[in-house]
């Protein structure tokens, strides 16, 4: 395929893997990085990708694959031992609505920074980037349930972390 198609089409995609590769990384030099070699390897394989699939999802799983593979990806594959597949159901408040009711955005920030990496990329992809349960599976290369029981526990990580520490001036209590 032609390098011009391949600008068209992923070049919109630069702002949502730069910051995905920032909150994986941590570090912005380390993410821009990431990013370029996520780039370059796309090009590379363009001829590989099927069109009429997921674009995004294919970008994402290249730049995660990258993480993984390189010096500061190597201690986040250290995962929780829950990985297994379960299926959990919650009634408690999501943390979208949750997020909302903080005023201060900062501790948001601090409590997803603080997640282990599988746990952060897993919301930044679902609730963040909006990718669907089956275009995570496929960038994170996990069965579908192990999806949906990571986001579970990242997400009540996520609420502990942050009823531990209230903003200031927060109204109610997680």
């Amino acid at each position: 395929m032609d390098p011009e198609f391949f600008e068209l089409l992923a070049m919109p995609l630069f702002d949502q893997l730069y910051n995905f590769a920032h909150w994986l990384t941590g570090d912005r030099s380390d993410a821009e990085d990431l990013v370029q070699e996520t780039y370059a390897k796309a090009l590379k394989n363009f001829k590989s990708f099927e069109e009429g699939t997921n674009l995004r999802a294919w970008m994402y799983k290249i730049l995660r694959n990258s993480f993984l593979t390189s010096r500061s990806g190597l201690d986040a594959q250290k995962t929780d031992p829950w990985d297994d597949d379960v299926e959990v159901a919650s009634t408690t408040p999501t943390p979208e609505s949750v997020l909302l009711q903080l005023e201060n955005s900062q501790a948001v920030m601090d409590g997803l920074a603080a997640l282990p990496v599988t746990y952060r990329e897993m919301l930044l992809l679902i609730d963040v980037e909006e990718l669907s349960y089956k275009d995570a599976a496929q960038v994170l290369n996990v069965p579908l349930g192990t999806v949906m029981s990571r986001l579970y526990r990242a997400r009540n990580l996520l609420r502990q972390t942050l009823a531990a520490k209230p903003p200031e001036g927060a109204k109610h209590a997680l």
